[in-house]
């Protein structure tokens, strides 16, 4: 793979995003450089490998880790959680940037026993997280909407923000999809700080909010919703939208059909609410974790996720990984990989290591069985360097 006039110390970047469900980012590319450090104590080779460590993040869940392991600096926050019970959240903060997740707030993955709750979890801890974030002055607040729990259109958000939703009897209402429906007058708080902080949400999501590609309909099943459910909590949020419309919104009809309002259960057309501009998530993080920088002074770039499919090749962060890594080699690792060989020059792929060629075992929900293997990956692409 590397010509023989190739330096005698291959330089490699480990770039990965986390396999979902196993491991972190960072958790994959340590296993990795593991596997390559164990192949240098081989007697016998010639040459040496050299491995930087890039774990990143497409902005959904793993963002606030992908940052850390970055340089950023990890300030943690007790927010409430899905369905109201206190978590230990953490965003990334460098200073002028912070970074805020859905997943480690008020994801899926801390429903209490993995209980799925469509129409009770809420993005409450989110707006939390936000209003925490807030509190440092940043200049700007990347908002990472990945691995929600909710479908509530961001009001549990909002409600943290300053927003109160109110029943026809004037009592303020819990944000979740369930009170969606109840919504009858909707009142706001300013906060200064909202209009003087850049929002960015960073999805690769293209959803709007209502409808049959909306985020019920889209991701409402995911959540634990029945086509009951999905119809209570299309018509809830259609009744968001009609509220925020009356209560002086105008762009509230407009910003519920914009590409990514459904994102995270709608979480996506809140933030459009606040303002916040859409960008590529796998763009966005390649350029916030400055992957550029580090893939120039590398000769091989490796990446991966937990599967290597068409939707990897429709742009998911490997795509963007291989397609600004220039002509240097580029190689993938996967728990699995669904694209043929002959496919692989689709992006500009020299290799693809698997999990699943290592074992007959599951290894998707088994992080040391990954790690293990990972470890035995990361010495034969080492010794392949050579």
């Amino acid at each position: 793979m590397i010509s023989a006039t190739a330096p005698k110390t291959v330089r490699t970047l480990i770039a990965p995003d986390k396999f979902k469900g196993s491991l972190t980012a960072a958790e994959v590319a340590q296993a990795l450089a593991a596997g390559f450090r164990s192949a240098a104590d081989v007697p016998g080779t010639a040459g040496a490998v050299q491995c930087e460590l890039l774990p990143l993040a497409d902005g959904g869940d793993g963002s606030v880790d992908a940052a850390v392991a970055s340089g950023f600096t990890r300030r943690s926050y007790t927010v409430a959680g899905p369905t109201g019970q206190p978590v230990q959240a953490s965003i990334a903060f460098d200073g002028s940037t912070a970074v805020v997740e859905v997943a480690n707030t008020c994801g899926l993955a801390l429903l209490p026993d993995g209980q799925l709750e469509p129409l009770n979890a809420s993005s409450r801890g989110f707006g939390e997280a936000v209003l925490f974030a807030l509190s440092l002055k940043p200049a700007r607040i990347v908002l990472a909407l990945g691995g929600s729990a909710s479908t509530d259109g961001g009001m549990g958000m909002l409600t943290a923000l300053g927003y109160s939703f109110l029943d026809t009897h004037g009592r303020q209402l819990d944000g979740n999809g369930r009170t969606l429906g109840q919504i009858h007058s909707i009142q706001r708080t300013d906060f200064p700080e909202l209009a003087d902080t850049e929002f960015i949400v960073a999805s690769d999501v293209h959803n709007p909010l209502l409808g049959p590609t909306g985020a019920p309909a889209v991701f409402g099943p995911q959540k634990g919703a029945g086509s009951t459910e999905i119809a209570a909590l299309d018509a809830g949020l259609a009744q968001l939208v009609a509220k925020l419309s009356e209560a002086g919104l105008p762009d509230a009809a407009a910003l519920a059909e914009h590409e990514g309002a459904g994102s995270a259960g709608g979480l996506g057309y809140a933030c459009l609410l606040l303002g916040a501009k859409q960008v590529s998530g796998a763009d966005y993080f390649l350029d916030l974790l400055d992957f550029d920088t580090r893939k120039d002074s590398c000769d091989v770039v490796i990446t991966g996720e937990g599967s290597i499919d068409e939707q990897t090749l429709a742009g998911k962060l490997p795509a963007a990984v291989a397609r600004r890594s220039g002509a240097r080699p580029i190689i993938a690792v996967a728990g699995r990989s669904l694209l043929p060989q002959e496919r692989w020059s689709e992006m500009s792929l020299n290799r693809v290591y698997t999990l699943a060629d290592y074992t007959d075992q599951d290894s998707s929900r088994d992080p040391e069985l990954s790690a293990a293997l990972l470890h035995r990956i990361g010495q034969d692409i080492a010794a392949g360097l050579r």
